[in-house]
C-alpha cells in the first residue's frame, strides 16, 4: 500500500498549523556542550551556527546533568547491568537500580511509596488509568499541564464528569467542587505545582483545606493530587518545591528527574495501596520498558545532592541568579508575573515584538522561548527565562544588558 495519499492530507493538516502560527519551527540540534570558563557560565553550539549560546530555556534548573558523580553513577550501573533492561517491570525488568529509585524519590517526598515510569507525562496518564471508575469526576486548573488534560481525557470517564476552575480561582473550585453529582464516589482535584508558562504556582495549602470540606461528601473521599515537575528539586528551603513552598502536601504527588535533577524519567508518590494499584493497574507502566539502570544511578545521585551542602550551595545559587533577572527587569520596567521560581516570563503583549526580541536574543548568543497568539491569548505574549544554577552573575546581567538595548 501507499502512503501517498495519508501524505498528502497530513501536509493539509500541517499547513493549516503553519498558517493559524501553531506549527513547532526545525529542530535546532546541540552539536556541542563548552564547561563552564571564568565569569562564564557553560556554552553550547548549535549546528551550522559557529555562536556560543546560554540557555535561557532548560528546565536543568539545577544543573546536574553534566555533573561528574551522576555521570560516574550512570557509567557504572551501565558497566554492571548494561545499557537496557530487556523486558518490563513485571517480566524480570526491575533491576536493583529501580528499586533503589523509588525507595529514594519516596523518602524525598515523604510518601510511604513511589513507581517510576519513563516521564511525568506517563505517570499522569498512568494515574488516571489507575484511579479512575465510572464514578469518578476529576477537577483540574484552567492551565494545568498538556499531561494532566491527555490524562483526564483518557481516563474514560463521561465529560459530564469533569470540572475546570478558573486559574488558581479558589472560589471557582469550590463551585466545581459544589457541581459534582451525588452519585459520585470520588473526586480527584490536580493540578501543576508550577505553571511552567508562567512560574506562578498552586496554592496547595488552600486547595487541601477547600477540599477536606468535602471529604465526607463522596464514598471515596476527594484526593488531590499536584504535578511538581517544574517545582520538586527547583526551589523551597529544602528543594521540595511547591510542597516545601506552601508547606502543605496533596495526596499524590507526580514529578519529573528530567528537570531540576537533571536526568530523565517520572514517578508517582503516594500510599502503598495506590502504588501497588499503579503496578496493576496502570497501561504506561506494565507494557513498557523501564528506565535504564543508568538513569535510576544517576537520579539516585541527584537525590543525594540535592540532600546535600552542596544541594543546598545549588538552590542558593539559583535563587541569587533569579532575584538577579526579577530585578533586572523591574530596574528596565519590564512586566512579569511576580514569584520565586527560577521560571521568569517577560509579558510582551505583542506576537511581533515577541518573535522581535526572541530573534534578537539568538542573534546575539542567547536562547529563549517565546509564546505567541494563538499558542497563548492576544496580549498575552510571553518570553520564558528559565534559571539554571549554573548561569553566573555576568551570564544574567549580560542578557539585562541586551534586553535594555532593544529598541
Amino acid at each position: 500500500m501507499s502512503l501517498e495519499k495519508i501524505n498528502l492530507s497530513l501536509e493539509s493538516e500541517i499547513n493549516v498549523l503553519k498558517a493559524e502560527g501553531r506549527a513547532k519551527p526545525p529542530e535546532r540540534i546541540i552539536e556541542e556542550y563548552i564547561p563552564p570558563q571564568g565569569d562564564a557560565g557553560p556554552r553550547y553550539r548549535l549546528k551550522g551556527n559557529s555562536n556560543q549560546f546560554i540557555r535561557l530555556n532548560s528546565n536543568s534548573y539545577l544543573s546536574l546533568s553534566n555533573h561528574k558523580d551522576l555521570i560516574a553513577a550512570a557509567d557504572k550501573a551501565t558497566h554492571d547491568f548494561g545499557v537496557g533492561p530487556g523486558a518490563v517491570r513485571f517480566i524480570d525488568g526491575t533491576f536493583s537500580h529501580h528499586a533503589r529509585l523509588e525507595e529514594k524519590v519516596a523518602q524525598f517526598v515523604k510518601k510511604p511509596a513511589a513507581k517510576i515510569f519513563n516521564s511525568a507525562y506517563t505517570s499522569n496518564c498512568g494515574l488516571a488509568l489507575t484511579i479512575s471508575n465510572k464514578k469518578t469526576h476529576w477537577i483540574g486548573d484552567q492551565l494545568n499541564h498538556n499531561s494532566i488534560i491527555r490524562a483526564m481525557r483518557i481516563s474514560n470517564i463521561p465529560s459530564a464528569n469533569k470540572g475546570i476552575f478558573k486559574h488558581n480561582d479558589m472560589t471557582d473550585l469550590k463551585r466545581c467542587l459544589d457541581e459534582v453529582h451525588p452519585d459520585i464516589e470520588r473526586v480527584v482535584v490536580i493540578f501543576d505545582g508550577i505553571f511552567s508558562m508562567r512560574g506562578d504556582h498552586a496554592p496547595i495549602d488552600q486547595i487541601k483545606e477547600i477540599c477536606k470540606a468535602y471529604e465526607n461528601k463522596f464514598k471515596d473521599g476527594v484526593i488531590t493530587v499536584v504535578d511538581d515537575s517544574h517545582g520538586i528539586g527547583a526551589y523551597g528551603d529544602s528543594g521540595r518545591g511547591t510542597i516545601d513552598y506552601c508547606n502543605a502536601a496533596p495526596d499524590i504527588i507526580v514529578g519529573t528527574f528530567g528537570k531540576a535533577f537533571g536526568v530523565n524519567g517520572g514517578f508517582i508518590a503516594a500510599s502503598k495501596m495506590i502504588i501497588e494499584a499503579v503496578r496493576q493497574k496502570s497501561d504506561t507502566y506494565i507494557y513498557t520498558n523501564p528506565l535504564s539502570v543508568a538513569d535510576c544511578a544517576a537520579a539516585v545521585k541527584s537525590l543525594e545532592i540535592c540532600d546535600s551542602e552542596e544541594g543546598k550551595a545549588l538552590l542558593t545559587s539559583l535563587k541569587a541568579r533569579t532575584q538577579q533577572l526579577r530585578q533586572g527587569l523591574e530596574n528596565l520596567g519590564k512586566e512579569s508575573i511576580q514569584g520565586p521560581h527560577p521560571v521568569v516570563p517577560l509579558m510582551v503583549r505583542d506576537t511581533q515584538k515577541t518573535h522581535d526580541i526572541v530573534n534578537y536574543l539568538f542573534n546575539n548568543g542567547v536562547l529563549v522561548v517565546g509564546l505567541t497568539f494563538p499558542v497563548v491569548p492576544k496580549g498575552d505574549e510571553t518570553i520564558r527565562f528559565q534559571i539554571n544554577a549554573c548561569h553566573t552573575k555576568a551570564d544574567i546581567a549580560y542578557v539585562i544588558d541586551l534586553l535594555g538595548k532593544f529598541d
